[in-house]
């Protein structure tokens, strides 16, 4: 279902924040001067980094010291939801899903647990179970933000908007420091080309996780969208200070500087991506188009 124009939910807090996003962009087509180019060449930004849908664990946590823990209090549900925690974020996927079916087999009002297994469910794509999993969590516990925020992106893998719009609408209600809920809430907004909506969630994403770049693309390619080629632009000179080894950045950059008739920049921000992705068509192409040439020295600031 699309979003009604302008649907903003009540219960939403929005935070306006410093400048500093998964579902794939809707294919938003920008007219250039001679040419055509199309967004659909350019990768949509990827997930920002989940934050308050990982399982929480202190940085002085390892699996062999919880594992003791285990052994001492073997029937202490936290211990081994603790150690699942541990063992997800160093890509155990299984052996973290056996934790948490412990810890809920020893305490199945375990919200927590479920949230946790329901993430595990769904980066493994098993869908349904993390659905079942997100809903039971959000029964035991209904002010549980981070549950909010897991079924909403189990709605927003499933294609269903509405549902995943109003989940992350709690998820940030709950909790107004939520960047990854303001994130997805853009990408929705974005895929429905409301673009003013995506740029103001893309901001408090940024504001609250200043040290990510995919914030500050996803804002780009919305101010790109709108014709705001210096916004797009100002964005991307940051993100690509922040990760300099993304090569999407450096295309998409090379985009908004050709749109605004820097070919010195866009050159050069192209022959960067080149030299990150040798292979992508589209950073070769936009490399041609403002007349960048093989061997020469291009500038990128």
């Amino acid at each position: 279902m699309a979003i009604p124009v302008g649907a903003y939910f009540p219960g939403a807090s929005r935070r306006l924040v410093r400048s500093a996003a998964l579902i794939a962009l809707a294919v938003m087509a920008l007219g250039m001067a001679g040419c055509s180019f199309n967004l659909s060449s350019l990768d949509p930004p990827a997930a920002a980094p989940e934050k308050e849908e990982t399982p929480q664990v202190t940085s002085s946590s390892n699996i062999g010291s919880l594992t003791e823990a285990i052994k001492n209090t073997p029937k202490d549900p936290q211990a081994y939801n603790m150690r699942g925690s541990v063992l997800a974020q160093a890509g155990k996927t299984e052996d973290a899903l056996a934790d948490f079916n412990k810890a809920i087999s020893l305490d199945p009002n375990f919200g927590q647990a479920f949230a946790n297994r329901g993430l595990i469910y769904r980066k493994t794509n098993r869908l349904d179970q993390a659905m079942a999993d997100y809903e039971r969590a959000i029964t035991l516990d209904a002010s549980y933000a981070p549950a909010y925020l897991g079924r909403g992106m189990v709605h927003k893998a499933k294609k269903e908007t509405m549902e995943a719009l109003e989940d992350f609408n709690k998820a940030i209600s709950l909790r107004p420091d939520n960047a990854e809920a303001y994130y997805n809430r853009a990408l929705l907004y974005q895929s429905e080309k409301q673009h003013q909506y995506a740029i103001e969630d893309f901001t408090s994403a940024s504001g609250l996780t200043p040290q990510q770049a995919e914030p500050l693309l996803g804002r780009a390619l919305s101010y790109l969208a709108l014709g705001k080629a210096k916004e797009a632009a100002t964005d991307l000179d940051e993100a690509v200070q922040t990760d300099p080894q993304n090569g999407q950045l450096w295309i998409t950059r090379g985009l908004a500087y050709e749109r605004l008739g820097d070919k010195a920049k866009a050159a050069g921000s192209y022959a960067r991506a080149i030299s990150l992705r040798p292979k992508d068509e589209a950073a070769k192409s936009g490399f041609v188009r403002v007349g960048g040439k093989a061997g020469q020295h291009y500038d990128t600031f």
